[in-house]
């Protein structure tokens, strides 16, 4: 007889490689009733959440937490900044993402060898084809057409851009559109390229950021580093 893998324990090793060692990461299940999210984290919602959405905000904190005591440090509140970006507390770096079924979050000491990381999580179905002219740029519909599954492929490219984003955005503080990153992906290696298409300060058009991605139980996952070395 086999015995099944719990759900958790599938999220969590599709997502531990993506990561440096120096990284934590944590997942938590929105529909299991997570933690009630600290106060300071709370008064951030909208008073109109749905349920879900506050399941989901109470799953990312409570990974958010976990990863923390992963590194050795006191769990803290993570209130939402007033650009609705989660505000980790001094000395941690991190990134929380959530879909259906799935809240995840990874965490880094700042200072060490990582200056910023990215986590998404997506379900794995094909990108709504009324999305890519929005999300993706020619090279790259000029590349899905070569793919076996272009539509999965185009959501690999839309939360690789994601991951990339919420990386770039801990050193810029910057918002640009989908078009603002333009993406390699390597198949064989799970892994991509995001270039910058413009000036982001303090990124120079034509710089890079890494990435590595997993598809598996049901999910696209994707993770962006950014590390001193590069």
């Amino acid at each position: 007889m086999t015995i099944p893998v719990p759900m958790k324990t599938q999220q969590l090793a599709l997502i531990r490689p993506l990561f440096g060692p120096s990284a934590a990461v944590a997942v938590c299940d929105p529909d299991a009733k997570p933690p009630a999210p600290l106060p300071e984290e709370a008064v951030g919602l909208s008073a109109t959440a749905v349920e879900k959405r506050r399941r989901e905000f109470a799953a990312g904190r409570s990974a958010a937490r976990q990863a923390m005591t992963q590194l050795g440090m006191a769990p803290q509140a993570i209130p939402i900044g007033p650009n609705r970006a989660p505000v980790w507390p001094k000395g941690v770096i991190g990134s929380i993402s959530h879909t259906r079924g799935c809240a995840a979050a990874v965490a880094a000491r700042s200072g060490e060898d990582i200056l910023a990381v990215g986590i998404d999580l997506e379900a794995d179905s094909p990108l709504r084809e009324r999305l890519l002219p929005s999300v993706c740029t020619d090279a790259e519909r000029d590349w899905l057409q070569r793919q076996c599954d272009p539509g999965q492929m185009a959501k690999v490219i839309f939360s690789a851009k994601e991951a990339a984003y919420k990386c770039q955005y801990v050193l810029s503080g910057q918002y640009f559109g989908f078009g603002g990153m333009e993406l390699e992906v390597d198949i064989t290696e799970n892994r991509f390229r995001a270039q910058f298409t413009a000036d982001q300060p303090p990124f120079a058009k034509g710089q890079h950021i890494l990435g590595r991605f997993a598809i598996g139980a049901g999910y696209i996952i994707t993770a962006a580093e950014l590390r001193l070395t590069e």
